[in-house]
């Protein structure tokens, strides 16, 4: 591909990109992979290009952009060499005409920016929400010493926590095939440490997901006690058993929850959890450095129903927890509605728990809890507290 048909190319994979941000469609990850899938003329260097030219639109554009065209045109007005490629040849696009819409350029969506100021976050700590992410990794010790780690890693502050550049192909090494590593951001491991799981506890992740949190709560727990992961989406849910197995996580019980009806199959375990993690659905501000399209995604409605959400599980978590226990909360945003805000009305709701702020090498103080953010901690954005029942 010419580098003025990688233009057009890019153009093309956002209009999807938009498409799919307006009607909640698959993310653009997906979108771009399956877009070359049937033009195996375009090699490797041609989908580096065009994923590098779509994701430098989607980051430099903060309102959703009318077209794909109108969000390259952005780019097109900071870099004189892309602005350049809109000659009209061959497979390039059309001369850029006066007057044409051009995407406004941004960090998010204003209403967005409003909700992140008054949750204290300035605009450069916002800015930094779009940079190119690091891929870090966690040392699994459950299979520690097998394998020596690849070649470029510096440490983070997690406990087992690497540090590789973003083009890593760390899914290759020995090391990650072998499950002594697993890729996971530095934030996402201190949230937990945070939970401070301990070998013979009863721990309950009651939003697991896939699992990658569970797996750092196995290793920390060494495959000792019970550990329960729970989680409404049976798809998500059911790639934790071949993770488990690759990580050598051999007591992890899985639970599939029917939204709203939480209890009916946790109810054995209520008031018994030594600890509860609640990784809550949420907006997803802190992770916009990988997802950088979810900003155009999220709307005021969906916000609501997020925080909603996290309330009914912050309620049904709290139920499971023993006297002395711990109930950990955990969100992946910077918005004080998920985070701060959030904690303080738990504590409002239930009498006799009381909040204590994690120890972690980052992060900084925010109402109960503490936040994590890119800007500050080099992590994506997380708020985690941790509550105690007295």
């Amino acid at each position: 591909m010419t580098p003025a048909a990688r233009v057009q190319a890019a153009i093309d994979v956002l209009d999807l990109v938009i498409e799919a941000a307006r009607s909640n469609g698959a993310p653009a990850d997906r979108l771009i992979a399956d877009w070359f899938r049937p033009r195996r003329f375009a090699g490797s260097g041609d989908r580096r290009a065009v994923r590098e030219l779509a994701y430098r639109a989607i980051r430099v554009c903060g309102e959703i952009p009318e077209n794909g065209r109108a969000a390259m045109l952005q780019v097109a007005a900071q870099d004189e060499q892309v602005a350049a490629l809109f000659d009209g040849s061959r497979h390039a696009p059309a001369p850029i005409e006066p007057g044409e819409p051009v995407a406004q350029a941004g960090i998010a969506p204003r209403w967005l920016m409003e909700r992140l100021a008054s949750s204290g976050i300035a605009e450069d700590e916002a800015a930094a929400l779009l940079e190119r992410a690091p891929l870090d990794i966690r040392v699994n010790t459950l299979r520690a010493g097998r394998l020596s780690l690849p070649e470029g890693a510096e440490r983070t502050v997690a406990a087992n926590g690497w540090r590789y550049p973003p083009e890593t192909r760390i899914e290759q090494s020995d090391a990650y095939k072998a499950g002594a590593i697993e890729v996971q951001d530095t934030g996402s491991q201190l949230t937990c440490e945070a939970v401070a799981a301990a070998s013979g506890e009863t721990v309950i992740d009651l939003c697991a997901g896939a699992g990658g949190k569970t797996l750092a709560l196995a290793a920390a727990m060494e495959n000792r006690g019970a550990l329960i992961a729970c989680d409404t989406d049976r798809a998500r849910l059911s790639r934790l058993a071949p993770r488990a197995e690759r990580a050598g996580a051999t007591e992890i019980e899985t639970v599939l929850l029917d939204p709203g009806r939480e209890m009916q199959a946790l109810q054995r375990l209520a008031g018994k959890a030594d600890a509860v993690l609640v990784d809550a659905p949420c907006s997803g501000t802190g992770t916009w450095r990988r997802n950088p399209e979810a900003r155009w995604r999220l709307t005021e409605r969906q916000l609501a129903r997020y925080v909603e959400t996290q309330a009914r599980l912050l309620d049904v978590a709290a139920a499971l927890v023993r006297p002395g226990g711990r109930l950990v909360f955990v969100t992946c945003s910077l918005l004080d509605q998920e985070g701060a805000s959030q904690a303080e009305q738990f504590l409002a709701r239930h009498a006799g728990w009381q909040a204590q702020v994690p120890t972690l090498p980052a992060g900084a103080p925010r109402g109960p809890g503490l936040r994590l953010s890119p800007y500050r901690d080099g992590t994506d954005g997380f708020f985690v507290a941790r509550f105690v029942l007295l």
